[in-house]
């Protein structure tokens, strides 16, 4: 079967074995884009309650060195995941553009 040449693969918001990234190849249309959507709204959704939580924690001034440690490594995952969702949009800004070659 033949892709239109604009048919990019999209990185998902999950990792498979080993933590290598995922893609998927279609329209956009299909059940597991949807699922893919729903995963991103919800990782964007938690960054945004993280946000939050950190500027408590950090306007708290009795914050333990345990408590700051465990928070940053929370940034850490969110951040690692909104970049991803970042990456998988722009890309697919890119292809709705015609950048693809």
């Amino acid at each position: 079967m033949n892709r239109p040449a604009t048919e990019a693969a999209r990185l998902l918001p999950w990792t498979g074995a080993e933590g290598k990234p995922c893609y998927l190849i279609g329209d956009g249309q299909g059940y597991v884009s949807r699922v893919a959507d729903n995963v991103e709204s919800v990782q964007l959704g938690m960054a945004a309650d993280l946000l939050g939580h950190v500027e408590d924690l950090l306007s708290d001034r009795s914050a333990t060195p345990e408590q700051l440690r465990y928070v940053v490594a929370r940034l850490a995952e969110s951040l690692r995941e909104v970049h991803r969702v970042a990456r998988s949009r722009g890309a697919r800004l890119a292809v709705d553009a015609g950048d693809v070659p």
